[in-house]
């Protein structure tokens, strides 16, 4: 495909089949995902592969109150929402909700070591922080779009960073950067 069509079709996949992901894809995806730019040439990336279906649905179990507490503060009770909108927020929910079905979920973690964090005294929540990891999901995501996959990102898991470090047996000094779906 054109980098151009990759792009323009590389948004967030809400629905999936149930079918696996073949791990020669997903290598030759990964493989080419990695000449990502990092800061300093670092590629601090490790990333955890999850195709069990107990996993998957133990990370999915993880996500529920995120996602609530997510809905709740940008939407505010349901119950006050227009009803066309609604029924978009209650698709989202669907997707939450469905998490353990999607055939392979990918944790990103980055080795904090080597993170620079330029911005940390800026009296705001860092946002470079995330510019040694982004490039190489984005190179993920368009190279699974390249090889007729879809993905979705999703950060809300950070918020049970701890528990899911323990779930997939990730060693302590990395954070999870994102959960992307395939």
């Amino acid at each position: 495909m054109d980098i151009n069509e990759v792009m323009r079709q590389t948004a967030a996949t809400r629905h999936y089949e149930a079918r696996d992901v073949e791990n020669e894809v997903l290598y030759r995806v990964l493989d080419n995902a990695r000449f990502a730019p990092s800061g300093g040439n670092r590629q601090g990336w490790r990333v955890v592969v999850v195709k069990n279906p107990d996993t998957r649905k133990a990370i999915s179990d993880l996500y529920q109150d995120p996602w609530n507490d997510y809905v709740a503060k940008r939407y505010g009770p349901l119950e006050n929402l227009p009803p066309e909108f609604r029924e978009k927020v209650i698709e989202s929910n669907n997707f939450a909700a469905q998490i353990f079905t999607i055939p392979v979920h990918l944790a990103i973690w980055i080795d904090m070591s080597v993170v620079e964090v330029t911005d940390i005294n800026a009296g705001r929540p860092s946002v470079v922080g995330g510019g040694s990891i982004f490039p190489f999901v984005q190179n993920f995501q368009l190279a699974a779009r390249n090889e007729g996959l879809g993905t979705r990102i999703t950060t809300l898991l950070s918020h049970r960073e701890k528990d899911v470090q323990e779930l997939l047996g990730v060693p302590d000094g990395f954070a999870l950067a994102a959960m992307v779906m395939v």
